[in-house]
């Protein structure tokens, strides 16, 4: 069965930092684009940030400068370093793993919930 589990979020401070892992099964990790998606429940969905097995990444505008994605092989684990959070960054993360065509094979996590608030 193919595991993709975040964990992580939380609540922190505006201008602080978080890291988000997502723990992804041995057998896709590097063969799958892995993805970080955001969404505030009834309003939005957005894609944060992803890379490819190619090492490719791609961020969203609002968040190019204050978030890192990464992979770490060794350990099947993404990750996305959050840091300057601001209040607008308030969300529920998800981690996404997506085969790409000709399958469009896709996998999600539960969902980590953070809050950027004092």
């Amino acid at each position: 069965q193919v595991k993709v589990v975040e964990s992580g979020g939380g609540l922190v401070q505006p201008g602080g930092s978080l890291r988000l892992s997502c723990a992804v099964s041995r057998g896709i990790f590097n063969i799958y684009t892995l993805a970080w998606y955001r969404e505030v429940p009834g309003i939005k969905r957005e894609l944060v940030a992803d890379v490819t097995p190619d090492g490719s990444t791609h961020y969203a505008d609002s968040v190019k400068g204050r978030f890192t994605i990464s992979k770490a092989s060794a350990e099947n684990t993404m990750y996305l370093e959050m840091n300057n959070v601001k209040p607008e960054d308030t969300a529920v993360y998800f981690c996404e793993a997506d085969s790409g065509p000709p399958n469009n094979f896709g996998y999600r996590g539960q969902g980590t919930q953070v809050t950027v608030s004092f």
